[in-house]
C-alpha cells in the first residue's frame, strides 16, 4: 500500500504493477478479437458481451485498486480498437456516453477526486493543501524558464515538489532544461508516436490487420500517457498519476513500455519481410 492505494504486487527483486499489465493485456486481446471478426448485434450475446465483459472486469479490478487513470487509459485503448475494427456505430457511441457518464460519476461521489479537480482549477487558492503539488510544478515551470536551471539544479526536486521522479518529472524536465527541452522532449514523444501509427498503417495495408491494430492501439497508448502526463503537471488537467513513458522512474512502467516498443519494432520487421514477399 502507497498513499492509500494497493497497486503492486511484490516479487521480490521487483514491486510489479499489474495496472501496467492491463494496458498491454488489453491491448492484444482486443486486437486479436476483432481481428478479421465480422460482429453482428444480432448475435449479441456471443459477439460483444464477451469482450464487453472482459473490459468491465479489468476496469473493475483498476478501479478496486483505485486507479482511475489506468482505467481510463485501458477504456481509451479498447474504444480506439472498437472504432479500428469497423463495429457498428451504436455500440461504440453507447460505450463513449457509458463511458463519460461513469468518469463523471467517478469524480463526484469520490471526494478526495473532487478535490483534485477543483484544487487544479486554482491551485493558488491553496497552495499549501489540495493544490500543494500542481503549485509547486508551476513554480519549477517558471524557475526553467526559456533554457533552464541546467541539467540536475533543479530546486524543485529537493522534497519540495512530491513525485518528481515519477508522475511529476516532465516539471522537473521544464525547470532543469527550460522551454526549449520541454518542446524538444514532447517533439521526440510526438515523433515517436507518428511511427508507430505509420507502422500500424503499413500493417494494414500489408492486410496484417491483427499487428496494425495491435501498433495502433499500442501507439494511442503512449500518446494519451505523455499528453495527460505533460497537461497534468503545466496545470492543464486535474493531477492524475500517470507516468512519462520510457523517462519516469518506475520498474514496472519502463519494463513494460520496453516490452511495448520490442513489439512495435517487431511488427515493424515484419511488414518490412512481408514487403519483400520473403515467406
Amino acid at each position: 500500500v502507497v498513499n492509500g492505494s494497493r497497486r503492486w504486487l511484490p516479487l521480490g527483486l521487483l514491486n510489479l504493477q499489474p495496472s501496467e499489465l492491463a494496458k498491454l493485456g488489453i491491448g492484444i486481446y482486443m486486437a486479436n478479437y476483432f481481428c478479421g471478426k465480422s460482429l453482428s448485434m444480432k448475435n449479441f450475446r456471443s459477439d460483444v458481451v464477451p469482450v464487453i465483459a472482459t473490459l468491465l472486469t479489468v476496469c473493475v479490478l483498476l478501479l478496486a485498486e483505485p486507479d482511475m487513470g489506468s482505467t481510463t487509459v485501458v477504456f481509451i485503448i479498447a474504444l480506439t480498437i472498437l472504432y479500428l475494427s469497423d463495429l457498428n456505430v451504436k455500440v461504440i457511441f453507447a460505450a463513449v456516453i457509458f463511458g463519460a457518464v461513469a468518469f463523471i460519476l467517478l469524480i463526484v461521489f469520490e471526494p478526495y477526486r473532487m478535490k483534485r479537480v477543483v484544487g487544479f482549477l486554482d491551485p493558488w487558492q491553496d497552495a499549501l493543501g489540495k493544490g500543494y503539488q500542481l503549485s509547486h510544478s508551476l513554480l519549477a515551470f517558471g524557475h526553467g524558464g526559456w533554457f533552464g536551471v541546467g541539467l540536475g539544479n533543479s530546486v524543485e526536486k529537493l522534497f519540495y515538489l512530491p513525485e518528481a521522479h515519477t508522475d511529476f518529472l516532465f516539471a522537473v524536465i521544464a525547470e532543469e532544461l527550460g522551454v526549449v527541452g520541454m518542446l524538444l522532449v514532447m517533439a521526440l514523444f510526438y515523433l515517436l508516436v507518428v511511427r508507430i501509427f505509420a507502422i500500424g498503417r503499413e500493417a494494414q495495408r500489408l492486410e496484417r490487420h491483427f499487428s496494425g491494430l495491435v501498433a495502433y492501439g499500442f501507439g494511442l497508448w503512449m500518446a494519451i500517457q505523455f499528453t495527460v502526463s505533460i497537461g497534468v503537471n503545466s496545470g492543464l488537467l486535474p493531477t492524475k498519476g500517470l507516468t512519462l513513458p520510457l523517462m519516469s522512474y518506475g520498474g514496472s512502467s519502463v519494463l513494460i513500455t520496453c516490452i511495448v516498443m520490442s513489439l512495435i519494432l517487431r511488427i515493424d520487421y515484419e511488414n518490412r519481410i512481408a514487403a519483400l514477399g520473403i515467406e
